[in-house]
């Protein structure tokens, strides 16, 4: 069983817990259909495409 070699300061125990918390953006990938900024793994919110296969139908706005 692993033994921890000596005592942990409240310091290192702070940056420790404070090395989890980085700010870090979503990642984003380009669109293969419509070339738009998306999600990976999501349906494309311009065009409704995911992996090349229509799955949200949008509707169009009527003219006014």
């Amino acid at each position: 069983m692993g033994v921890p070699k000596g005592k942990t300061s409240k310091a290192n125990k702070r940056m420790n817990r404070a090395s989890r918390y980085k700010l870090e953006g979503p990642a984003l990938s380009e669109c293969p259909q419509c070339h738009a900024i998306k999600q990976p793994h999501h349906a494309c919110p311009e065009c409704g495409y995911y992996k090349g296969v229509p799955v949200v139908i949008k509707k169009e706005k009527a003219a006014e």
